[in-house]
């Protein structure tokens, strides 16, 4: 229970002494929270009793750098691990509003002064506050350089610079430096090791732009700041016709490529911690995660995120990522009892949205879910909003398209697609976005099957390793009575999932339309699995 005393605020068997920037526990040694967690922590404690609002947070605590409400989801959670059993009942949520710390179960106002006293320390405590951890998937994006100094080209290097930092900030667990404190390195020689010590950042982005006629070259390093190390490089070579109308995709592109390799390399690192922490083994699992589709890989991902959350239950990321992972093996027909991962997930992202109601992601997935559970067009509508939360959401266009093909629109899916790959063409998912407009074909009402078996080859060109696009491929090519390719493409299938069946598949189909010559189209689809080979049940 929460006890209030003079020279000091004690939490269970915690003691939080805030003239010394400390958290103890009952032996006196010190309980260590990130830089950020300790602010929000301080901030609650000098309004003990009050509720302090979201933004007053956020605004208070991150006020030189771009984050998403999620960072601060993540800080409570931080928070209430280090508080021990005395932290669900002294930090309060109030969904959508904010959070209050509450001394002996009471909400009343006490001044700040009252909780501000020393009190006893061990002798190296002084030594030990200094020391702080570095946030993960920290990154400052530093000025690019404009190399020629042409004007008009100055404004699209500042406009890349300044829209790339809001829209890493966007990504699940970034802490992103803001730009006013990253433009005051333009111009300026810099050692990224220095910045990093200074900023406190695990990561520098910097880039420079170059024109050459008709032509401009952008290039792009991320480097680790504690090593030195080039963790990432990419160069883009686009017409100059017209900079700024290029700037919105360049930036969406660069920012879906960082994400995969800011997950990568936190996962890397992660790997070689003795103790890794839940946001460690979340990456770990995000990692794994973007490996692909496979009984194996899920098995795997699901691991590392149900370890996140035995070391932290307010795991928003851990969450969200654990829903995914009950969607995929749902929506692949890997399990006999699809909707029952599907009432999984979706319970588990309605949680989620209580707490961190504008996380684009779980918008976006619980979109996925409604549209796979006959709920197509309230599911497109939860990824446009997820959208509208983060333009970068590639996934979120792909699921768009999966909606309009349950709803029997076929002909609208593949414009989609197209958005999603133009803002993500090299995603890990790109082979499931490339397989819904293969299917939106071969079952649209146009006479588009040659087109279907196009889109459905680029799919495994893209990831032979997905059973279902076989599946998929397999059925087309015996529909067209091309029998001996679609077998073999069935035996790939079923070499990577042995207990796959069409009843599985049927129970998790998402079709919707009823027009007949869509319904004698999906009829002879399963019949060509079977003539596949593809087993019954």
């Amino acid at each position: 229970m929460l006890k209030s005393s003079q020279p000091s605020i004690v939490i269970g068997d915690r003691t939080l002494d805030l003239a010394r920037e400390l958290l103890l526990d009952g032996r006196g040694d010190i309980v260590p929270l990130r830089p950020q967690a300790w602010a929000v922590l301080r901030l609650l404690a000098q309004r003990v009793g009050r509720l302090v609002h979201k933004d007053e947070i956020l605004d208070e605590v991150w006020s030189d750098c771009e984050v998403t409400e999620d960072s601060l989801v993540q800080a409570i959670g931080d928070i209430r691990q280090a508080l021990g059993g005395a932290g669900r009942l002294a930090l309060r949520t109030l969904p959508r509003r904010g959070y209050m710390l509450v001394v002996d179960g009471e909400q009343a106002d006490r001044p700040a002064s009252a909780s501000v006293t020393t009190s006893s320390m061990p002798d190296n405590a002084g030594r030990q506050a200094g020391s702080s951890s570095i946030p993960h998937l920290s990154i400052v994006v530093l000025p690019f350089t404009n190399i020629g100094g042409d004007l008009e080209q100055e404004y699209f290097v500042d406009g890349v610079t300044h829209s790339l930092t809001t829209d890493l900030s966007r990504i699940a667990g970034a802490f992103v430096i803001g730009r006013g404190t990253a433009f005051t390195f333009k111009g300026k020689a810099v050692d990224v090791r220095e910045i990093g010590r200074e900023l406190n950042v695990r990561y520098a982005l910097e880039g420079s732009v170059q024109r050459g006629g008709n032509r401009f070259r952008l290039n792009v390093q991320l480097t680790d700041t504690e090593t030195g190390a080039h963790v990432w490089a990419e160069r883009f070579d686009k017409p100059a016709a017209d900079l700024l109308d290029m700037q919105d995709e360049i930036v969406s592109r660069l920012a879906n490529t960082l994400n995969a390799e800011l997950i990568k390399a936190e996962a890397r690192r992660a790997e070689r911690l003795p103790q890794p922490d839940a946001m460690d083994l979340y990456f770990q699992g995000r990692a794994v995660l973007n490996k692909g589709i496979a009984p194996a890989v899920m098995a795997r991902a699901r691991d590392f995120f149900m370890r996140a959350l035995a070391l932290d239950p307010d795991n928003i990321e851990a969450a969200v990522a654990a829903a995914q992972v009950d969607f995929a093996i749902g929506s692949s027909s890997m399990a006999d009892d699809g909707p029952a991962y599907f009432r999984a997930a979706e319970k588990a992202l309605n949680g989620v949205l209580l707490r961190a109601p504008n996380h684009p992601r779980a918008h976006m997935l619980l979109g996925a879910v409604q549209i796979r559970t006959h709920r197509a067009a309230k599911g497109i509508a939860e990824c446009r909003q997820a959208l509208a939360l983060d333009r970068n959401l590639a996934d979120a266009h792909g699921f768009i398209g999966l909606g309009k093909h349950a709803l029997g629109r076929g002909e609208e899916v593949e414009g989609h697609i197209q958005e999603a790959l133009r803002l993500s063409p090299r995603d890990t998912r790109a082979f499931l976005w490339i397989m819904v407009v293969g299917m939106a074909k071969l079952m649209s009402c146009t006479n588009a099957d040659l087109e279907a078996l196009d889109w459905l080859r680029r799919s495994i060109e893209a990831n032979p390793n997905f059973a279902l696009a076989h599946f998929h491929l397999a059925g087309a090519l015996a529909m067209m009575g091309d029998l001996e390719e679609a077998q073999s493409s069935a035996k790939a299938g079923l070499a990577l999932d042995p207990n796959f069946s069409i009843r599985r598949y049927d129970v998790n189909v998402v079709f919707l339309s009823d027009n007949p010559v869509w319904l004698a189209k999906r009829k002879r689809f399963y019949e060509g699995m079977r003539m596949a080979g593809v087993p019954e049940s």
